[in-house]
């Protein structure tokens, strides 16, 4: 059996990327100074707007759904259903965008670093995108959420500190693999029942993923994007999660619990405030909280898969 080549999947996605409206795109994340040029400072409006408006979430996992990998599926989910998604939905969206707009752009793949194991996972489950500017390379990311999230695009250079609210970010190259670590701040817990929570991040210095620059298309991610909503091993399936950032930190939904962090509130202190909600008060939240309403009924779970916020 023949296979298409990448340049032939590559004319899908541009006939793909003219069925679809960028201006649609645009009004979902709020982005209303619309720049002619393709700069660095586009980039980061693009960014910063699409992941204060569009939750980094797995939802439909946890409602009875799948989470479709189809960018026709992504768009009406994201776009003209307001809701959030994975890396693998949320940066294929800023992918598309990104092109649509002129940006030149590199679809890569991540491997995403498990604490627990001291390892990166063995399968290409993160999807982020290279952006180049003026011969200048950049990385941006709007898929990784919780306090991980960065909020502007990263020099593509290695060994240098890039400090950003949330958090100094790091990108380091060694024999071709580049990796993200961050650097955090210490976090104030006024909740006393909440200290040894198992959702808190107890690493100053944090390994995040890795890459190669290796170009990607969204089929390469086809077998993890099934492995990761349903294989009981997945992080996935074991938690309900959505996040979304604010101008000063970010809100987090896991299970039940609500957490909001506060970046540097105070003596370079990070405030992370828990609020465990009953079933009502989920719906509640997601709607004022992260904009979302869902078709089905949500069961929310917590189980007892690795995750920090």
């Amino acid at each position: 059996m023949a296979f298409p080549s990448v340049s032939a999947l590559h004319l899908v996605f541009i006939f793909v990327l003219e069925t679809m409206d960028i201006d649609a795109y645009f009004e979902r994340i709020g982005y209303q100074n619309v720049r002619n040029k393709l700069d660095l400072q586009t980039l980061t409006e693009i960014l910063q707007h699409q992941i204060r408006t569009i939750p980094f979430e797995n939802l439909n996992i946890h409602c009875g759904k799948s989470m479709e990998l189809s960018f026709e599926a992504i768009f009406d989910q994201i776009v003209r259903k307001k809701r959030g998604g994975w890396c693998l939905q949320v940066n294929h969206l800023l992918y598309w965008a990104l092109t649509k707009m002129g940006f030149e752009t590199t679809m890569l793949g991540g491997y995403v670093f498990n604490p627990p194991a001291n390892k990166y996972s063995s399968g290409m489950i993160h999807l982020l995108v290279q952006v180049t500017i003026s011969g200048k390379d950049y990385i941006v990311d709007a898929g990784f959420g919780r306090s991980y999230q960065m909020w502007e695009p990263l020099e593509l250079t290695s060994g240098k500190d890039q400090p950003q609210v949330p958090a100094i970010f790091r990108l380091t190259e060694e024999n071709g693999t580049w990796y993200l670590d961050q650097i955090r701040r210490e976090q104030y817990v006024p909740n006393e029942e909440f200290v040894n929570s198992d959702l808190l991040e107890k690493n100053e210095y944090r390994k995040i993923y890795s890459f190669t620059l290796e170009p990607r298309t969204i089929e390469d991610f086809e077998s993890m994007n099934t492995y990761l909503q349903t294989s009981p091993a997945s992080v996935f399936t074991s938690k309900s999660v959505c996040s979304l950032q604010t101008p000063e930190g970010v809100h987090s939904l896991v299970g039940s619990t609500l957490t909001y962090t506060r970046f540097s509130y105070k003596d370079n202190i990070d405030l992370i405030e828990f609020k465990s909600l009953t079933e009502e008060e989920i719906e509640d939240v997601l709607k004022t909280i992260f904009g979302i309403s869902l078709e089905r009924k949500l069961v929310p779970k917590h189980g007892d898969r690795f995750f920090t916020i």
